[in-house]
């Protein structure tokens, strides 16, 4: 019965646990920091692109138009809302590529937005989606922004290399365009 609780924790308590356990012994708090980085550390480009691409060609055109046109606040227009969908599909991959930034884990950052940019090319691409009629020029105003942040925030020298060939060989059709922002 007490080995169950371990499974019944909810994550808030989890972290609260952790946090505990790591302020009473620096032994368990170096390996709570080692398995974190590990955690980290176990970036697959090729996942990370199949999950924005999904999280993209899964948006419901019928949705844009639901939520678009007059509202009781005013209008919103079809291009803005299509740019919000995408932005809430995007947004915890952002997020991730942020966090791993101020960690400083600068080769996990580099190889997280290799995935995001995989999966917007391939979305752009490879999608049949309704959606992403209307969401022209989307994709490929995130991919910009996404090189912009990470070259900001994480950017390293030597990376700038590894990305350009990235970009050649994944992201061939945008790869001119997207190495003029490195």
């Amino acid at each position: 019965m007490k080995e169950e609780i371990i499974n019944k924790i909810s994550p808030r308590e989890a972290l609260e646990i952790l946090r505990h356990l790591a302020k009473l012994d620096k032994e368990t708090k170096n390996r709570i920091i080692e398995i974190a980085e590990d955690l980290f550390k176990d970036i697959d480009v090729d996942e990370i692109g199949e999950h924005v691409f999904y999280a993209l060609d899964e948006i419901d055109v019928q949705d844009l138009w639901d939520n678009s046109g007059a509202k009781s606040n005013g209008y919103i227009s079809t291009e803005k809302m299509a740019f919000e969908m995408v932005e809430e599909q995007l947004k915890p991959f952002y997020q991730e590529l942020f966090r791993l930034c101020e960690l400083n884990m600068v080769q996990e950052a580099m190889h997280h937005l290799m995935g995001v940019l995989k999966g917007l090319y391939r979305y752009v691409n490879d999608s049949e989606s309704e959606f992403k009629d209307w969401a022209t020029d989307i994709p490929e105003e995130c991919f910009s922004y996404l090189i912009e942040e990470w070259k900001k925030r994480c950017n390293r020298k030597g990376q700038v290399k590894e990305m350009k060939l990235f970009l050649k060989k994944e992201c061939h059709k945008w790869s001119e365009w997207a190495k003029k922002i490195l």
